[in-house]
């Protein structure tokens, strides 16, 4: 993981609400879950950085409990599970997975050729249902992102070379961004 700058608050909303209409109609729209979770790690631990990720880091994402969107397979337990384990489970479920989470697995496939776009991390679980039996408690926790980095790793799109920006939530007073990176500038 590259830091490129740490960035306000605002620029993490801002380029959050831009390509995550509340009002988008389509089947499970959870984007307000999505930005409940980016303001708990706001409140919770106060800056951000934009971060550039490679297909390893990426693979390493703590990824929270998921029901499936309501399915009847849960595809990450409580206990959590990382972008790499999930996407192999995925793989075991083969199109079990898509008979029994149809709604995720729309999901999955509408993102598999969906442009790379930035994804929302927290270096530390934050408050909510989502987050409470978490295993790994620190490292890069995912906030929003699920269906797309699972996407892009059962399509094969995350090659050694791929570079995904995100935004961090990082504890206050660890954000110093590298001053040769654009530091001081919110990279909108």
């Amino acid at each position: 993981m590259r830091v490129v700058a740490s960035v306000p608050f605002e620029t993490v909303r801002r380029r959050f609400a831009r390509a995550h209409p509340l009002e988008l109609t389509h089947e499970a729209n959870t984007n307000d879950e999505a930005e409940e979770h980016i303001l708990h790690a706001q409140r919770t631990l106060g800056a951000w950085q934009r971060v550039v990720l490679d297909r390893d880091d990426l693979l390493r994402i703590v990824l929270p409990w998921h029901l499936g969107e309501g399915g009847e397979r849960e595809l990450v337990p409580a206990s959590g599970l990382t972008v790499g384990q999930a996407a192999g489970r995925l793989r075991e479920l083969g199109d079990t997975y898509a008979r029994t989470n149809p709604v995720c697995a729309r999901k999955l496939d509408r993102m598999t050729t969906a442009p790379f776009s930035a994804l929302f991390l927290s270096a530390r679980a934050v408050p909510g249902v989502d987050y409470a039996g978490l295993v790994v408690r620190e490292g890069l926790i995912h906030l929003d992102g699920l269906h797309r980095a699972l996407a892009w790793e059962r399509a094969g799109r995350l090659t050694p070379g791929t570079r995904i920006e995100a935004f961090l939530a990082v504890p206050a007073g660890s954000a110093a961004a590298d001053v040769r990176h654009r530091a001081g500038q919110d990279g909108d």
